[in-house]
């Protein structure tokens, strides 16, 4: 197995090896190597494939007309909350361009932060919100983010963030 794996590493860089050392054509490189990363294709699973990468892939732009994206804010402080409630900001935003506006995705950096979205196209020059609630259920400083995908040129992958303290709940005295 481990002669396997010094095969596989040996015929990864030398595919991609040699041209490595010459900076000749390098733009081209990163271009064809961000390319590879936003193109989903499906192989047949193997068992002598190696797996090099088991994270699921960003959902890509939606493919079309591009235009632009305005939010009013880019941040929420939500000051200090308290431990068990479910606190909501609204962001909002103007599709400035002069395409329909299409977000194809919104995600939290955690499973506490839920965005909710538009999923029908915003026409130019209208205005959108997107909620995002954020569950208290551990104390500390919050910084939780929002990416949002879109067919936004300006700002294909636009990200907000909510920030707060949550405190513990007093607790009743015996």
């Amino acid at each position: 197995m481990k002669n396997f794996k010094l095969l596989a590493l040996f015929a990864f860089l030398l595919s991609f090896g040699f041209t490595a050392c010459n900076n000749e054509g390098s733009a081209a490189k990163d271009a064809a190597r961000e390319s590879l990363a936003t193109t989903s294709t499906t192989a047949p699973a193997s068992s002598a494939t190696p797996t090099v990468n088991t994270k699921p892939a960003e959902p890509a732009a939606p493919v079309g007309p591009l235009t632009s994206i305005k939010f009013e804010e880019d941040s929420y402080d939500f000051g200090e909350i308290m431990e068990g409630e479910k606190v909501v900001h609204v962001y909002k935003f103007e599709n400035t361009g002069k395409e329909p506006l299409v977000i194809s995705n919104a995600k939290g950096s955690c499973g506490c932060t839920v965005p909710d979205w538009p999923r029908e196209a915003i026409a130019p020059g209208e205005t959108a919100e997107m909620k995002v609630t954020y569950d208290t259920k551990r104390t500390g400083a919050i910084n939780k983010s929002v990416t949002i995908t879109s067919n936004a040129g300006n700002t294909p992958t636009k990200v907000v963030r909510i920030k707060g303290t949550v405190k513990a709940k007093a607790v009743p005295a015996n």
